[in-house]
């Protein structure tokens, strides 16, 4: 991982106004300390936020879990995935305790024309902010709410532009947490939907569950509602497997948002005929 204070402009300017007061260097771990003290979301990458608590479930005993969860349905099956993925060290919330109020309107990055983040190509915005700090995350930095820059209508309007290119079959909302960034997802996700109609789709990760959306804030049933795919649940270090196609471990189902609204359950993409 990239320092954290090359990363945020403002947490480096912060560390050489320390530097000039004391006349010394100040060491990476104090850096973190006061960068987290900086940061508005009040929920820090700490130097223990990447461990897998020792009682962890492992493999098999998540396998079991994810089994045992294909017959259980409603508030029922939210809690019961909760409190285990509680125990993996990832942070999960009641409904609706994470909410816009966390989000600044910072993206991490925008990557147009790309292959990985979705089927055909794709233009992906990488939002920034999450606090379900999954240990192994790919993208630690962009767990803060205030890394990269703020979004713009410039940038929104360049979205827009490379969605209009014939060959680009849809946009991807990735982060961080596009269901805690809803006023730039929503926004944009309305914005396609109004010039492009159902010509382009629309591919979303999140570290909610499907069922968790469902009975999250209005804001983010209605971005639910704007996705074709969603890929779904946080990332499990014991359930990592490389050969997975769009996820990062086998607990995260690639799903058919408009077909499960319909049905009133989930309906995998492609009918689960994916690796």
């Amino acid at each position: 991982m990239s320092s954290i204070w090359t990363d945020l402009p403002g947490n480096a300017v912060k560390r050489l106004e320390v530097e000039a007061r004391t006349g010394r260097a100040v060491p990476d771990a104090t850096a973190e300390a006061i960068a987290a003290d900086a940061r508005p979301d009040q929920t820090s990458v700490s130097a223990g936020a990447d461990a897998v608590p020792a009682d962890a479930p492992d493999a098999a005993e998540w396998r079991r879990a994810l089994a045992g969860w294909a017959d259980t349905d409603g508030p029922r099956l939210t809690e019961v995935q909760r409190t285990f993925t509680r125990r993996a060290g990832i942070r999960q919330p009641s409904p609706g305790a994470w909410g816009q109020s966390l989000t600044q309107r910072f993206v991490a990055d925008y990557k147009p024309f790309n292959f990985v983040d979705g089927e055909g190509v794709r233009c992906s915005l990488y939002v920034s902010g999450c606090p379900f700090r999954c240990p192994g995350c790919y993208n630690k930095a962009a767990q803060s709410f205030r890394y990269g820059h703020p979004y713009t209508a410039e940038l929104e309007d360049r979205i827009m532009a490379d969605l209009a290119q014939s060959y680009v079959q849809g946009l991807t909302l990735v982060g961080g947490e596009p269901f805690l960034n809803t006023d730039v997802c929503l926004a944009l996700a309305r914005r396609l939907r109004h010039e492009f109609g159902s010509h382009k789709d629309v591919w979303a990760w999140s570290g909610y569950t499907f069922e968790q959306l469902l009975e999250d804030t209005a804001d983010k049933r209605e971005l639910l509602g704007m996705i074709d795919v969603l890929v779904d649940g946080p990332f499990v270090r014991a359930l990592y497997d490389s050969d997975l196609a769009f996820r990062g471990s086998s607990n995260q189902r690639i799903i058919d948002v408009p077909a499960s609204l319909a049905a009133g359950a989930v309906r995998l993409w492609k009918n689960g005929q994916y690796r």
